[in-house]
């Protein structure tokens, strides 16, 4: 049944709203990070291949499956893949792709009050000086990671990391209180651009950076990331510091295939309920091919271009290779929060362009976080019949909830770390795999391939669709099958021996059983509407 909605006001708003979607936190910081541990060209090659066989043919799907939907007056994604599927079940599997970002928008608000943080101290000067253990301190105080839980809360207003969480959160509730067009699309046609430029900044600081450490000039920082191989690095006294890595060996390395696969859904946002709502706005004659290819273009260029141009060749020159090293590049916020701002303390004016930088991760983050929570919010509009109004008071109330929770839990990050587990590492595979099969098994490939190419000027490759049937479920299925392999044994031994971590999969599970309910009182609503839709239509026919 069709209902009134909201629509794109450009084919262009809705190219960079998916873009803003996808270019965040993980594109400037993970994704050199990744490249740089497992062996450079290598994991550029596991990259590139996850990018064209899962990357490239789900986000066709996901914009093929969300026009769909839009059409038929849904936005959310189990009304989306309940009216695709003709089923119900398509709709419980929907339901994952509102619990997906609402559970990303939990633990995201929090490093996107970090970015923010950072960038005030920056600008006023208030970021302390000193090598990287003053900034790794600075950063574990200002996160509370070596703190015992709840002291962040225990110190109040007194806390600015609380009163920059508290302004992320005003400034992306605002946002969506104004809507697909004058709230998302307006701040992502201003945010993107800038955003871009500012990058653009940096960058070219980046590769104008003079020799710094040991002869190593900003070629060297290049090729540390972008070699086939990589040659070992020794102290003075002749111990291993940075392990070398050639080329054969990245490739047999199947962590290097599970994280490249993993980093291509977070950095898409694809499996996580965000393209197909947001593709659920465009408009019949939108060119979905066009547009699904500009925004994955954008997102390829902002890692493999950018990102990778600016992290850790700044790092590697000022800092040296001994600092890149596994323990560094394992983690993201290491990399960014406490690496990079020794980097900018070294640099000629480079409390501008920290104050760039971190302002440029906030723009990524915010016009990421914005669009998950709008799978909930369109849900709760079409499922239970609510103005925005109320159902922005009801997502504030229950993101409100979880991100106190990891604020609360700050001890390790644990609980940040197991909200992005679950859904970078286990969740996320369940949806793209049945994305995949309904697209191309069930709703029928010729069909869904002839709705994504309604009003674009170009079709898609034979070779694609070969793909999208057979190679992309195979690829899903296959990594999904790797991973439990190698990961999950060690991970359930963790949870057995953390309590936080056991709360905060209960505290996922408890939100999954509430949008569950949500989904059923909607089932049965859209139901009733369709048989009343019939029952008219047949009185009408008689």
């Amino acid at each position: 049944m069709k209902r009134k909605q909201e629509n794109w006001t450009s084919q262009l708003g809705a190219i960079l709203a998916v873009t803003g979607s996808a270019v965040g936190l993980g594109n400037f910081l993970r994704f050199p990070g990744q490249a740089a541990l497992y062996g450079g060209g290598s994991y550029m090659i596991a990259y590139l291949i996850a990018f064209a066989v899962i990357g490239v043919p789900l986000a066709w799907v996901e914009w093929g499956i969300g026009r769909y939907g839009g059409l038929n007056g849904y936005n959310s994604p189990p009304g989306i893949l309940r009216k695709f599927t003709k089923s119900n079940v398509g709709a419980y599997f929907g339901t994952l792709g509102v619990l997906l970002p609402l559970i990303i928008f939990m633990f995201y608000m929090i490093i996107e009050a970090w970015c923010l943080q950072y960038a005030y101290e920056f600008l006023f000067g208030k970021i302390p000086t000193g090598g990287v253990d003053v900034y790794k301190n600075h950063f574990e105080n200002i996160t509370g990671q070596n703190q015992p839980n709840g002291f962040l809360l225990s110190q109040g207003m007194y806390n600015t990391t609380l009163i920059a969480l508290i302004i992320c959160f005003i400034a992306n509730f605002y946002l969506l209180y104004h809507g697909i067009t004058k709230g998302i699309e307006r701040f992502c046609n201003l945010a993107l651009p800038l955003l871009f430029f500012c990058s653009i900044i940096v960058v070219v600081r980046v590769l104008t950076l003079p020799i710094q450490v040991d002869g190593q000039g900003v070629l060297d920082g290049l090729g540390f990331i972008w070699n086939p191989s990589q040659p070992p690095v020794y102290s003075a006294d002749g111990g291993l510091i940075v392990e070398g890595k050639t080329f054969l060996g990245g490739l047999s390395n199947s962590q290097t295939w599970l994280a490249a696969a993993g980093h291509v859904f977070f950095t898409m946002s694809i499996g996580l309920g965000l393209v197909i709502t947001y593709a659920s706005y465009t408009r019949r004659s939108d060119d979905m091919i066009l547009s699904c290819g500009t925004s994955c273009t954008a997102n390829g260029f902002c890692e493999t271009v950018i990102a990778a141009l600016m992290v850790v060749p700044a790092a590697y020159v000022f800092l040296g290779p001994e600092f890149l090293n596994s323990d560094t590049l394992k983690n993201s916020f290491a990399i960014g929060f406490y690496t990079l701002p020794q980097v900018f303390a070294l640099m000629p004016f480079g409390r501008f362009f920290g104050f760039l930088f971190f302002w440029l991760l906030f723009l990524a983050a915010i016009t990421s976080s914005i669009s998950t929570l709008q799978p909930l919010i369109a849900f709760l509009e079409e499922g239970l019949r609510l103005r925005r109004s109320r159902s922005i008071a009801i997502a504030a109330a229950v993101c409100g909830i979880g991100s106190l929770f990891v604020f609360y839990f700050s001890n390790g990050l644990r609980a940040l770390d197991t909200f992005d587990f679950m859904v970078a590492n286990l969740l996320v595979f369940f949806i793209a795999l049945f994305q995949a099969i309904a697209f191309a098994w069930w709703f029928g490939l010729d069909k869904g391939i002839a709705e994504l190419e309604r009003g674009s000027s170009m079709k898609i490759p034979t070779a694609i669709k070969f793909v999208i049937k057979y190679i992309t479920p195979a690829y899903l299925l296959v990594i999904s099958v790797a991973w439990c392999v190698q990961s999950l044994p060690e991970y359930s031994k963790k949870v057995a021996n953390d309590h936080v971590i056991q709360l905060s999969m209960a505290f996922i599970a408890i939100v999954f059983t509430f949008l569950c309910i949500v989904t059923n009182i909607s089932i049965r609503r859209w139901q009733k509407e369709e048989e009343t839709i019939t029952e008219i239509s047949q009185r009408e026919g008689i």
